[in-house]
């Protein structure tokens, strides 16, 4: 049991989001599903990617917000391409890479390139690269690396 874990609070979808959460991520799993009094789960326990999270049916007194994002770091334009599609399917575009999901939370799908490309040596390449993240909402490696590089 990791000592800090995060808990998700949705209104009534916690099954639901852990199971599709899950599903996107190789090696995740669900754990222990706690049943409230009418018997539908309460909580429901999952890892991804070795990291521990509890969804909660918590009720509508509480939503996301951008303030609290997961970020899904990707090596490739295929790992970007395919956490976004994924997750971005029947919620919402914004922008740098930031989307939120169906279930209104907030993901930042980050090629592990972007780092390098935003602070490399080259300061007028690193800003070309800037201002090109700043016209994307899918975050696109190539077109990012050609600002940098001048082309």
């Amino acid at each position: 049991m990791q000592k800090i874990s995060t808990c998700l609070w949705f209104d009534s979808e916690a099954e639901e989001a852990a199971g599709f959460y899950t599903s996107l991520f190789a090696g995740s799993s669900i754990g222990q599903t706690m049943p409230g009094p009418d018997g539908k789960a309460i909580t429901v326990e999952f890892q991804i990617e070795g990291r521990e999270f509890t969804a909660l049916n918590g009720g509508p007194a509480f939503n996301f917000t951008e303030g609290v994002s997961l970020v899904v770091n990707c090596a490739t334009q295929e790992e970007v391409d395919k956490y976004w599609d994924a997750l971005v399917a029947g919620g919402e575009e914004s922008q740098c890479g930031w989307l939120k999901d169906k279930y209104g939370l907030s993901w930042q799908i980050v090629p592990t390139a972007l780092p390098g490309l935003l602070t490399g040596p080259d300061a007028a390449g690193a800003q070309r690269a800037m201002e090109a993240m700043l016209q994307m909402q899918k975050l696109d490696i190539n077109v990012l690396q050609k600002a940098y590089d001048g082309d």
